[in-house]
């Protein structure tokens, strides 16, 4: 047994060194918390002002919500597509993972964009959504397009749209065409 005059010396040693990790661990659960709230309300403050439950339909004028694409839409409006197909066929993959992946991605980049200005005007597609564009046009077209595929998987062949390249956006080239 020990003597209590030296456990009572000893214990608030013991205390204070225990409490100083708790401590810091309260303070940064308490930091997170504060975080993940500011970084959630700023999340739900963009996604509301931004109509951003807008883009989770399949509602063509939801993409008129930023002023660069009311000449792509009216581009579709006018197209030989418009009866037949929406934004979201031809732009997004037509499996359910990938068109909530590719919705999601797309989601982020073109708010970080248009957010802080840094797109071109006329905006123009980037690879990986020309990518996905040209398998909606193979999706839809391939009783038409099946003896022009590549005979290997990943094999090279013209994109649809450099000889249709206003098919879904009446008089928008799609710039990779010689039509230009």
């Amino acid at each position: 047994m020990s003597d209590p005059v030296t456990q009572a010396a000893t214990t608030p040693e013991k205390t204070s060194t225990k409490a100083k990790p708790l401590r810091i661990v309260t303070m940064m659960s308490v930091l997170c918390a504060v975080a993940l709230g500011v970084l959630g309300g700023l999340g739900a403050f963009t996604f509301g002002y931004g109509d951003g439950a807008s883009y989770l339909t399949n509602n063509p004028a939801s993409c008129t919500n930023c002023h660069v694409m009311q000449e792509h839409y009216d581009g579709w409006m006018n197209s030989s597509h418009r009866n037949v197909a929406t934004c979201n066929d031809c732009h997004l993959p037509h499996d359910f993972a990938g068109k909530w992946l590719t919705k999601g991605d797309n989601g982020f980049f073109h708010s970080l964009a248009f957010t802080t200005g840094d797109f071109p005007e006329p905006i123009r597609i980037k690879d990986r959504n020309r990518r996905v564009t040209q398998n909606a046009c193979l999706h839809c077209h391939a009783d038409y397009v099946n003896h022009m595929l590549p005979v290997e998987p990943g094999g090279e062949m013209q994109l649809c749209v450099h000889c249709h390249g206003d098919v879904g956006h009446a008089g928008r080239e799609s710039g990779v065409s010689d039509r230009e």
